[in-house]
């Protein structure tokens, strides 16, 4: 009965990469505009999301924003930028998709916006400054942009601590649509990203998408008002985590896996967010920061906060050295199987080194 089942699961393993990779990758385009400090992402002619730059009194970091499904549904929250109703207002540098973290070299990186809370005050923030665009291009049916980025401290005032060169390619299949990021860091001085929470790629995605929760919180009315609301109102949200390990809901915090799967519903809409891991990232598999309030994030470097003390990393590169992180996130207007997911992360492993 075991060996019957477990030949079973490898031939729906291999159906699923056979159904992947059979799939035909649908048109894609990149328009730039240096004008507006965008690129915006066509696939099979519906806009899917946009490189967003908008300069430092706005974001202290460029994004992905917004991100939508293959039937144009967007699965990462307005505010601050565009607010919609019924939205949480917490976490103003929570924005699109996004990749920095905490503490590098005692510089706080993530928690950095134009609206700095005041139990944040005390911390010395960091800049990620967009500094250019190397290239913008398709080919087979594959959209790649690459831009370059400073990170710098001291509130973008100094010193220069990394350079970024980061690499997304953009694709769709059917009803999925795909991003990789991957992003080479390279020391300008001796640097130590301090082991700690908060950190490193993530997604704030929309309301519909959350666990559930009876906590009080802030939300905006259609006109972009906050009001405090002492018991959520949960019709509509439908979030459910699902990790590669076979762990589900908010217990995916704070655990090991090689993929996450954040599946819920939108309207009539089920739509599915994973994340992958690559065997080739440090701290594979990656410690999983996904919170129930939309917070979709992964981070390979805070392992004494996520691990409660039983380990610990202190990540230090060199002056001169890099080191590079590589993700792949697929979203799918419909539901994604484990076996898909997988198969996925298998081939991921194999196509980016």
């Amino acid at each position: 009965m075991k060996l019957r089942t477990a030949a079973l699961a490898l031939l729906a393993a291999q159906a699923a990469a056979f159904s992947a990779s059979a799939q035909k990758n649908l048109p894609v385009q990149l328009k730039r505009d240096d004008k507006a400090r965008r690129v915006d992402v066509i696939i099979d002619g519906k806009p899917f999301t946009s490189y967003i730059y908008p300069g430092e009194a706005v974001l202290k970091k460029a994004v992905l924003y917004p991100l939508r499904t293959a039937k144009g549904t967007l699965v990462t929250r307005g505010w601050p930028m565009d607010p919609r109703p019924g939205e949480r207002v917490d976490h103003p540098h929570h924005v699109g998709m996004w990749l920095n973290y905490e503490d590098v070299n005692g510089y706080d990186y993530w928690n950095n916006s134009t609206a700095i809370v005041e139990s944040l005050r005390q911390h010395k923030f960091g800049t990620i400054r967009h500094t250019g665009i190397k290239s913008v291009g398709a080919k087979n049916n594959k959209g790649e942009l690459v831009v370059t980025a400073d990170w710098v401290a001291d509130d973008g005032k100094g010193p220069l601590t990394l350079k970024e060169e980061t690499k997304y390619v953009f694709w769709g299949q059917g009803n999925q649509r795909f991003v990789d990021r991957i992003t080479t860091l390279t020391a300008v001085i001796d640097t130590k990203f301090k082991d700690v929470k908060d950190g490193m790629f993530a997604i704030r995605v929309a309301r519909e998408l959350e666990h559930p929760s009876n906590k009080a919180d802030v939300f905006t009315d259609a006109n972009g008002i906050e009001t405090k609301v002492p018991k959520l109102d949960n019709t509509g949200i439908t979030g459910n985590y699902r990790s590669s390990e076979g762990v589900q809901g908010e217990g995916v915090w704070g655990k090991r896996a090689k993929w996450m799967n954040l599946r819920g519903k939108i309207g009539s809409e089920d739509v599915s967010i994973a994340i992958l891991d690559h065997p080739a990232n440090v701290g594979y598999k990656t410690y999983w920061h996904a919170r129930g309030y939309g917070l979709f994030a992964l981070n390979p470097l805070g392992q004494k906060a996520m691990s409660n003390g039983k380990e610990e990393l202190n990540y230090e590169l060199p002056a001169g050295k890099s080191v590079t992180f590589r993700y792949r996130t697929i979203i799918t207007s419909g539901t994604a199987s484990d076996e898909s997911l997988n198969a996925q992360a298998e081939a991921f492993s194999k196509e980016i080194q």
